[in-house]
């Protein structure tokens, strides 16, 4: 049976390319016009290892935000300091984890609502075999699945 919405991860050969050229590129003057992407620079939580991570910046009346399946975003969990590089200016700022995975499927259904299906699978990388949005219970069955984060950015208090 196809599913309505799959996760799709680009070549690893082209995420490290862009991602090699991104960290260069977001914190330059030249930053200010790569608007789809930020650079979060922090320190992971038990190894105190620094990352550099560029990702896709996403934005909603609550503020600014990541998407992602990757491991990384555990290092939010509970709460952590990270430096924000977005559109050419660097502000340190807080991200916190959504543990909530109701909260979590609705932020991508919003997301790829708003987005559309072909920029949502460019900018999130997600593909819609059936030609049609997924419901909430099938973004929230594939959260599940996947292991989908919100991290969620905003400024120190």
């Amino acid at each position: 049976m196809t599913s309505v919405v799959e996760w799709h991860q680009p070549p690893a050969p082209l995420v490290k390319t862009l991602s090699a050229v991104l960290r260069r590129v977001l914190p330059s003057p030249l930053g200010r016009g790569v608007g789809e992407f930020m650079l979060l620079a922090f320190a992971g939580r038990r190894t105190g290892r620094r990352y550099r991570l560029p990702v896709t910046a996403h934005r909603d009346a609550d503020g600014l935000f990541a998407l992602t399946p990757a491991g990384w975003k555990a290092n939010f969990r509970g709460g952590a300091d990270v430096d924000v590089t977005f559109a050419g200016r660097t502000s340190p700022m807080r991200g916190v984890l959504v543990e909530d995975d109701a909260v979590t499927a609705r932020t991508y259904l919003d997301r790829i609502t708003e987005l559309g299906m072909r920029r949502a699978g460019r900018l999130i990388g997600l593909k819609f075999p059936l030609g049609r949005l997924p419901t909430l219970d099938e973004i929230a069955e594939l959260a599940r699945r996947e292991h989908f984060g919100v991290v969620r950015l905003s400024g120190k208090t």
